[in-house]
């Protein structure tokens, strides 16, 4: 059966059905229709998983980084200045080999504030270590989670992975 729903929500319910054990965001605009719904899904327990609610990027790739080196399946969102306040915890997470997932809902570093769409906050990552999936539509960025999770959790490659998609232009439509 088909059904629409704006990309934001479709990737929110296919996180759902890929089962995290812990969720850790800092809302940031355009990705914080996903967390809202994760969110409410665990209050909902309609998904068993930890949600961690932090006080910056940074704490929040930093949870999910402790919580998948003890064994947790873990995953987060970001976009843009939310992505360059991970920068740090990035290059360890990929050194490290833990297979995190993570949405990146892109959307231009500018100063002093841009919204405009454009990937050059997860290009910047490029030779970071992090595997990048790029999603042209909301079907494909839907999918891609289900196969990040495939392709971080095998053995021969334990290795963290991006989910793009462009903000506004994706996420709210």
């Amino acid at each position: 059966m088909l059904e629409f729903m704006e990309g934001s929500h479709a990737v929110a319910e296919i996180v759902k059905r890929c089962r995290p054990q812990v969720i850790a965001a800092y809302p940031i605009t355009p990705q914080t229709h996903i967390v809202e719904d994760l969110a409410q899904m665990v209050a909902n327990c309609e998904i068993d998983a930890e949600y961690i609610t932090v006080e910056s990027e940074f704490s929040a790739l930093s949870a999910c980084l402790g919580a998948s080196a003890a064994g947790s399946r873990v995953y987060s969102a970001t976009t843009s200045q939310g992505l360059a306040l991970m920068f740090e915890v990035c290059f360890n997470a990929a050194g490290m080999r833990q297979p995190i997932v993570m949405t990146v809902a892109n959307r231009s570093l500018g100063a002093p504030l841009s919204i405009w769409n454009d990937q050059q906050d997860s290009i910047s990552l490029r030779d970071s270590g992090w595997l990048q999936f790029y999603a042209e539509d909301n079907q494909e960025a839907a999918d891609l989670h289900m196969i990040a999770y495939r392709v971080c959790e095998d053995h021969d490659i334990l290795l963290p992975a991006f989910v793009c998609f462009d903000g506004f232009i994706l996420t709210h439509t």
